[in-house]
């Protein structure tokens, strides 16, 4: 695509001088994403600030026969916001409110650049959150989550974000705009929202979700257990999930990630262990007692040196800091590296994970 000067004014006139960047800077800034394995720069990189916007775009672009490429924050690793085939970079970031906050029925209909974070900080006062916590938390976008169908620590015992999403509206390649779902837990007809979420920008543009809301747990505890072998941390997972405890969340940090993590936050974890083991148990106050003393003797039964429980909950945060900001961390160092979700049987996780 050459974009014209005509060209940058009529997509100015579609969303403002302010929602259109062509400058070599701004291109650059939009041409991978957090993975940066994969590079293309857009032509011209625009931000819309409503569905109407992004549909007027669409059009747009299909009469000039120019790519679009959907972004949310960048932060996925899959190239999915990536432009190869430059054109039209179309960022979602200032489509950022929440439209509608229903407690009582718990959802929400929100814009997709919404940061994650933002959403489960407003809805915190009335005891609810939305689950889906990806590491990139408090960055990255719910419209970007549910494209890429994001996970997170605690999918383990609460799902991906498909799981979480009602309906949503989206833009179709013809600058259409229609709806996928809606309010009702089960809304009639084929569930086409499903098939869009995990999408990555494949099948349509998605403007705005309508979120299910969680309650927050009435009580959360949350363990470190340090191995002086990643293998046995790995046992211990299995052997906590065949022991019938199904915890919100279990995380594993090797020796390297530990070392990592350790240089640039400083949070005073184990420098020698071979793995650590961070698990969380959220539910009814009365019925987490037993279940940290069933996991802390079966990670002391797979030879872990430590166990330790977050007293409160600026060390549980301290704890999760840690292992959230592991690709940041990596990142610091400035060495060559890989990511890649593998799916292994849980009784094969130690063989695995000392493969790799």
């Amino acid at each position: 695509m050459n974009v014209r000067p005509e060209d940058l004014e009529e997509l100015r006139a579609l969303v403002g001088d302010d929602g259109v960047l062509e400058s070599e800077a701004a291109r650059f800034t939009y041409e991978a994403d957090a993975l940066t394995l994969e590079r293309g720069r857009p032509d011209v990189v625009v931000l819309p600030r409503s569905t109407d916007e992004t549909a007027a775009l669409v059009r747009w672009a299909r009469a000039h026969g120019a790519p679009v490429t959907a972004r949310g924050a960048g932060t996925g690793l899959a190239g999915g916001s990536t432009p190869r085939r430059g054109g039209i970079l179309l960022s979602l970031n200032r489509m950022d409110q929440i439209v509608r906050i229903d407690a009582d029925r718990m959802f929400a209909w929100v814009q997709a650049g919404l940061v994650n974070l933002e959403l489960s900080n407003r809805t915190a006062a009335q005891g609810l959150h939305f689950a889906p916590d990806p590491g990139s938390q408090q960055v990255s976008t719910i419209g970007g989550n549910v494209a890429a169908d994001a996970g997170g620590p605690h999918c383990l015992k609460y799902g991906v974000t498909h799981h979480h999403v009602l309906g949503m509206i989206v833009v179709l390649h013809d600058g259409s705009v229609i709806q996928l779902g809606g309010e009702a837990c089960d809304a009639p007809g084929v569930d086409l929202a499903s098939l869009v979420a995990g999408s990555e920008g494949t099948l349509a543009i998605i403007t705005e979700v309508c979120v299910r809301l969680t309650p927050l747990a009435e009580a959360v505890q949350t363990l470190l257990a340090d191995f002086a072998d990643v293998a046995d941390a790995c046992r211990a997972v299995s052997a906590v999930i065949a022991a019938g405890i199904v915890p919100a969340a279990m995380e594993i940090m090797d020796t390297t990630t530990i070392g990592v993590v350790e240089a640039w936050l400083h949070l005073g974890l184990p420098a020698d262990a071979g793995g650590l083991l961070l698990i969380e148990v959220d539910g009814a106050a009365a019925s987490l007692g037993p279940q940290v003393e069933r996991i802390a003797a079966i990670a002391r039964e797979h030879r872990a040196r430590t166990v330790r429980t977050a007293r409160d909950a600026g060390e549980r945060a301290a704890l999760w800091r840690g292992r959230k900001s592991a690709f940041g961390a990596y990142g610091r160092t400035g060495r060559g590296f890989a990511v890649m979700d593998g799916v292994v049987p849980r009784t094969r996780l130690a063989e695995a994970i000392t493969g790799v």
